[in-house]
């Protein structure tokens, strides 16, 4: 199918990351996105000035746009505010990737294509060979490895990382997901949105690539996050 590609990039305090972030995938979506592209900032109302960095990016090149919000709600809600945006705005393709270069932009061209060649959805993946994580110790390396194995296991899944958030959707995979019914406001809806993915019908297929660790800012990780998705994938599959 034809139509333009919208990313979607939440932040919360990314003022040293929001312009360079915005710059490269700007770049690399151009040579990428033959019917055009979009660069969606859903900002939660950063004290730090992320959102005022956005507007400006937004008068210096026409196809950023920013969406504020007026409170820190969570990565869930934050998404899917500029899911539907981008959709209501007549989106074909909608990505989603952190705003800390964690995710390599340059790899959107690669989840795109995925997409664009028969996929419905694409998931940026850690864990396929091909894949990797660097700059993490032995605990952060556990805790993630673990989280996916834990979801894939109580899912039925056979999808290696179901909790990276570098993701391509083919247009129709969010408009089958009912928004009103995603519960998870944390990581855990990195899961949640995959797995309703799967259950509607939808081809999954994973991109090997290598996730970097922040150079600039805070992690937004916590263990309130990590306990949500640990009670949470259970109900999905039970509830």
């Amino acid at each position: 199918m034809s139509g333009e590609a919208w990313l979607v990039l939440p932040t919360y305090n990314e003022a040293a990351n929001v312009e360079a972030i915005l710059e490269a995938a700007g770049q690399v979506l151009e040579r990428a996105a033959p019917d055009g592209f979009r660069v969606l900032v859903v900002d939660d109302g950063s004290p730090d000035g992320t959102g005022r960095l956005a507007d400006a990016m937004a008068e210096r090149h026409d196809w950023v746009r920013v969406l504020h919000r007026t409170e820190k709600a969570g990565i869930g809600p934050a998404y899917l505010a500029g899911f539907a945006h981008a959709l209501g705005e007549g989106a074909g393709y909608v990505m989603e990737m952190d705003s800390d270069f964690s995710h390599d932009p340059a790899d959107l061209a690669r989840l795109l294509d995925a997409v664009r060649g028969g996929a419905d959805l694409a998931l940026g993946s850690r864990y396929v060979p091909g894949g990797g994580v660097s700059d993490w110790g032995a605990l952060r390396r556990f805790i993630s490895e673990g989280g996916s194995a834990y979801a894939r296991l109580v899912l039925g899944l056979k999808i290696r990382d179901l909790t990276g958030g570098f993701k391509c959707f083919r247009r129709e995979v969010l408009e089958a997901i009912p928004f009103e019914q995603v519960r998870s406001q944390g990581y855990a809806f990195q899961v949640e949105l995959t797995y309703r993915a799967v259950q509607a019908g939808f081809t999954v297929v994973e991109v090997p690539i290598v996730f970097r660790d922040r150079e600039h800012g805070q992690s937004k990780m916590s263990w309130r996050i990590a306990a949500e998705a640990m009670w949470l994938v259970p109900m999905l599959r039970f509830g």
